[in-house]
């Protein structure tokens, strides 16, 4: 996901000046501590309030607490039902919590709300570590697991008690008493470091604005850009000016278009510099001893480095694997990407530069490339990319693919007047889940684009338990009145976001713990990356590419001319994500001693860069100080190579679709929603593409897919 991992979303309808109070107020008024009765218990977002989370996690804590109590004292002998079951259920109110904190930290922060993720990050962190290594509880794990064989398990219950043996195991269950400590330490120093790494770039993001001057600033700059940047302006109580904010959806149209250079350097070195600028919100520190914590915490549990230890369980299982497939893609793309600069510094010198192409020039050099060779222009296609029209293209290809049906909600509390709500059901009606899309950058949300859920799907009562999913996005908003036209790249990012929401959405197990995306980080990509392959087919541009003013249908030649410039600039696309895979990876294969006190993350991502060959004119995706994938938190840490993993996937499985002659086949659609879509973690991702492919696919068809042959 182009976010942080096991993505936690947005809020909604929460009123900013009662988010300022500080009274506390009785828990019997806490709204955590009581029943929610809101259309499809939606948290009652306009009655929450900052001072709410700190007891209501208390009190989770300690009700979880009571329930792992209950599990050791039972004197039943362990079993499936007397251990694992319970450990399935445990929790109910610090998952309800954790539910709408996480989701509000991420898409609708402030003061108050950072100050409660400072204080309590570390907390839940030891929390959960402290039961991760309870002796008493491990041994009526293990005791269960032993038996595993005499124990007529179905599948799902049998890879949830392999899961759960093996999280204990990792974890640190059978580390002695003085290496459990340490190791509870590290985690609770990693929870505090990755808190504050992710709100010291969205510092950076916050205080950064670069006003323009409307007589000198704005040349090149289509219109609906010009009307963003007044929006970017309005919204920050700027009303009349431009700015141009380091939200990627105005930093990259910008330097696109702008025909200002010292502008376009300017802003990039805003952008390439966020958490790199000294004071308070520095990140350099912060990765070093990140890095560190993470090296010895793998050397507790037995692996020689960290990345060892995060690939184990994974698809790709080595670093040895992830090495060879990041080397096989990264010397063609280098290579295209050469060729790709000599192309710009042509136009450079077409136009009578005399100056080499730099980082900051290559976007706008490309848009005047791909103009020449393709006749292809951004500006020109912005405005058949309207986004309630792509919104709409989504939930219908969801309709063709799975018979699901989405219906705008009106009567829903929100965090935020932007977010929309949209009952999902299926074919028979029946309710499938409750969908939010958080679509607008803001001050108040963190970079980037992401999926996650208020609530999971299970089923382990009498009623089945159907998700709150969210898509949280940093589209540049429309001004007013004006529609909110988005980039092909946006466009592929709302689809991607919602294949995980679907894969969130029609999750059908019993056990929460592998519902939906609880699934290995290299093949959670497989079902987002799969379905950006709709967006760009004639199929869905015909009926949803119209234009925004005149409603008429993107004309077919212009469909010929993108569909032509598909592989254009891949070579930069490639270069740039695979240099931040490999610095990633490169970083956690680093031994403990390695990491001394002197230690200096930009030094060892520069070293990294170079040993490849790292193109002058080109900038890793995501640089070490604002990496949030990798350091808010270890989701991707060692596997941000999974999007290039998964792609390896989705080029493949769309193929299933291509070879019936119908990209709606319902045969084939059937296949990913019951093996891979509403299957959660129930085997092996493995074995899932296996069922729904019949075979595993080859990393050619990656290389072909991308123009890289």
């Amino acid at each position: 996901m182009r976010g942080n991992p096991h993505h936690l979303g947005h809020m909604g309808g929460l009123t900013p000046h009662r988010f300022d109070q500080e009274a506390t107020l009785p828990d019997e008024i806490n709204p955590f501590f009581q029943t929610w009765n809101t259309p499809f218990g939606v948290a009652p977002f306009p009655d929450l309030r900052p001072e709410h989370f700190i007891p209501a996690f208390e009190r989770g804590m300690a009700e979880h607490d009571a329930d792992i109590d209950a599990i050791v004292a039972n004197a039943e002998p362990p079993s499936f039902d007397t251990v694992i079951v319970p450990l399935e259920r445990m929790g109910a109110l610090l998952r309800r919590v954790n539910g709408v904190f996480w989701n509000l930290s991420g898409s609708n922060t402030n003061e108050a709300i950072q100050a409660v993720e400072r204080e309590i990050s570390p907390r839940l962190a030891r929390h959960y570590q402290s039961i991760a290594v309870n002796a008493a509880l491990f041994r009526k794990v293990e005791a269960v697991w032993n038996e595993r064989d005499t124990l007529a398990l179905d599948e799902e219950q049998a890879r949830v008690l392999d899961l759960t043996y093996e999280g204990f195991v990792r974890d640190g269950a059978k580390l002695d008493p003085a290496d459990k400590e340490r190791l509870t330490t590290i985690v609770e120093r990693l929870a505090t470091l990755g808190t504050q790494f992710s709100q010291n770039v969205l510092s950076d993001e916050k205080s950064y604005r670069l006003v323009l001057d409307p007589e000198t600033d704005l040349v090149g700059l289509p219109p609906a850009l010009v009307d963003a940047t007044a929006q970017a302006a309005s919204e920050r109580g700027l009303d009349g000016q431009h700015i141009v904010t380091l939200s990627r959806s105005l930093v990259v149209p910008f330097l696109q278009y702008s025909s200002r250079r010292d502008l376009r350097e300017k802003v990039f070195a805003a952008w390439i510099r966020r958490g790199e600028n000294g004071g308070e919100a520095d990140n350099l520190a912060i990765v070093a001893e990140t890095v560190k914590l993470r090296a010895e915490r793998a050397r507790l549990l037995g692996f020689e480095t960290f990345a060892d230890y995060k690939l184990q369980p994974v698809m790709a299982k080595t670093p040895e694997a992830v090495q060879a497939l990041l080397d096989r893609v990264w010397e063609r793309a280098r290579i295209r990407a050469e060729q790709e600069e000599v192309d710009l510094q042509n136009a450079v010198r077409a136009e009578g530069g005399n100056f080499t192409i730099a980082a900051h020039d290559w976007r706008y050099y490309s848009e005047k490339v791909r103009k020449s060779q393709y006749d292809i222009d951004e500006a020109e296609l912005k405005p058949y990319l309207e986004l309630g029209n792509v919104i709409a293209a989504a939930f219908d290809t969801a309709h063709r693919l799975f018979g699901l049906t989405f219906t705008e909600r009106h009567d829903i509390p929100l965090y935020h007047p932007d977010v929309k709500s949209f009952s999902v059901a299926d074919r028979t009606g029946r309710h499938v889940a409750l969908f939010l899309g958080d679509y607008f950058a803001r001050p108040s949300k963190r970079s980037g684009a992401w999926n996650s859920s208020f609530r999971s799907q299970e089923h382990m009562g009498v009623e089945d338990i159907r998700p709150i999913v969210v898509n949280v996005m940093n589209f540049a908003k429309g001004g007013d009145g004006e529609p909110t036209l988005l980039s092909f790249d946006d466009a592929r990012t709302l689809f991607h976001e919602f294949g995980h929401a679907l894969h969130t959405m029609l999750s059908d197990v019993t056990y929460p713990s592998i519902a939906g995306t609880s699934v290995p980080r290299d093949f959670v990509e497989f079902p987002s990356q799969l379905y950006e392959h709709w967006f760009m087919r004639e199929e869905v541009l015909r009926r949803f590419a119209l234009h925004a003013e005149t409603g008429v249908p993107m004309p077919e030649e212009l469909l010929a001319r993108v569909k032509r410039a598909r592989n254009f600039n891949q070579g930069f696309s490639t270069v740039e994500y695979c240099a931040s895979a490999i610095v990633d990876l490169d970083f956690h294969l680093l031994r403990e001693d390695e990491i001394t006190e002197h230690f200096d993350p930009v030094a060892f991502e520069r070293r990294v860069l170079d040993r490849i060959g790292m193109p002058n004119a080109i900038v890793m995706r995501h640089r070490t100080p604002h990496f949030t994938h990798v350091f808010s938190g270890d989701g991707y840490s060692s596997g941000y190579y999974s999007y290039l993993w998964s792609e390896v996937l989705d080029a493949d499985g769309f193929a299933a679709f291509e070879e019936t002659g119908d990209i709606y086949d319902q045969e084939t659609a059937d296949r990913l929603y019951r093996y891979v879509l509403s299957a959660g973690d129930t085997r092996e991702p493995d074995e899932a593409y296996r069922l729904f492919r019949g075979r595993m696919p080859s990393v050619d068809t990656l290389i072909e897919k991308r123009g890289l042959a």
